[in-house]
């Protein structure tokens, strides 16, 4: 899957930048937000302060940029390869004292669907997040964190961070498996359509049937991910955030499900569309069969006074009557009985 790298924003500080863009910072003290925008390397002091939670947002990293964060948050390199490498499946990964995460945003539009790789460093008190192109709508990120009810209520929490951005992820994914759907419906119409636009159907029900199975092989293993997360003896929820995680638990169930029907549904289409096709060529195998019967009549009348030996009419303008009128009432017939049965 595609992706766009992320773009270069110039600012008056470019020591600041890691990768190709630099970093979101925010950190966050009794549901309050007492910093914003600053640099990678006062991480740690930030975290030094009492109740302060702290997430770092880096888009396009390399190696270089992320071993600032690690020597910051004292990351395991193995985790930080995974953070840089592309195309890591989806998973929760745990290590000491923290925890990784890679996931992925589907979107869909006229080109298909493209997967945008989104990993996570959880600690207890940090989030940090690695995304490969900018098509991860941080700031949507941001506002949800803002809107969240629980943000002002009291103390935040990395768990509520990470809450707020699977939540984001789940969404999408949802919306993603409904713009499938909607186009699964659009090649049902297709498959019913009397034009039968056949080199149609097979193009976007190939093309649907891959993008589910893309679709279908990031978000199935969501499910491991929040079953982990919700684990009680690993504690990385608190009590109070359960039911929470549990909701996003439930949206990515249904995504699966929903994937799993429409390809289903799918390969329905597919059977449907080979069993009209094959009504479709009975039809007009039983056409050319009446029309071929009615032209063998008067191939055989013509065939039979076309004899060079005397018969009934020979060589007399009776006999041209009498074959001309049977190759009309014969044919007239055999039309009447096929129309009657509906082959013609």
């Amino acid at each position: 899957m595609g992706s766009r790298p992320c773009e270069t924003d110039i600012d008056e500080h470019p020591e600041n930048h890691l990768g190709t863009a630099p970093p979101r910072t925010r950190a966050w003290r009794n549901g309050e937000v007492v910093a914003e925008g600053f640099p990678v390397a006062e991480v740690r002091d930030h975290l030094a302060g009492p109740d302060v939670v702290v997430w770092l947002d880096l888009c396009g990293p390399r190696h270089e940029d992320l071993r600032v964060v690690s020597d910051e948050l004292g990351l395991d390199p193995v985790a930080v390869e995974d953070a840089v490498s592309r195309h890591e499946r989806t998973k929760l990964d745990r290590y000491q004292g923290y925890a990784f995460l890679n996931v992925y945003i589907p979107r869909v539009d006229d080109d298909g669907l493209t997967l945008h790789e989104l990993s996570a460093f959880i600690t207890e008190r940090a989030l940090v997040t690695v995304r490969q192109d900018t098509r991860v709508d941080v700031d949507e990120l941001i506002r949800r964190w803002d809107g969240s009810p629980d943000m002002d209520a009291g103390e935040p929490t990395t768990a509520l961070l990470l809450h707020g951005m699977l939540d984001l992820v789940v969404d999408l994914q949802l919306e993603a498996v409904q713009a499938l759907d909607d186009e699964a419906d659009a090649i049902e119409d297709l498959v019913f359509d009397d034009r039968f636009p056949v080199k149609e159907i097979q193009r976007r029900s190939y093309r649907l049937r891959k993008n589910l199975t893309a679709l279908r092989r990031v978000a199935l293993p969501m499910r491991e991910v929040l079953n982990t997360l919700l684990r009680r003896d690993l504690r990385f929820v608190p009590v109070s955030l359960v039911p929470y995680f549990q909701d996003v638990y439930d949206h990515t169930l249904r995504v699966g499900e929903w994937t799993d029907s429409l390809r289903d549904l799918v390969a329905d289409l597919l059977d449907t569309r080979l069993a009209l096709q094959g009504n479709r060529m009975n039809d007009v195998m039983k056409k050319v069969t009446s029309w071929a019967a009615i032209i063998a009549v008067p191939t055989a009348v013509t065939g039979f006074y076309g004899q060079n030996v005397p018969y009934p009419g020979f060589s007399q303008y009776a006999g041209f009557i009498a074959s001309t009128v049977i190759i009309i009432v014969c044919s007239a017939a055999l039309y009447i009985v096929f129309k009657l049965r509906d082959w013609l």
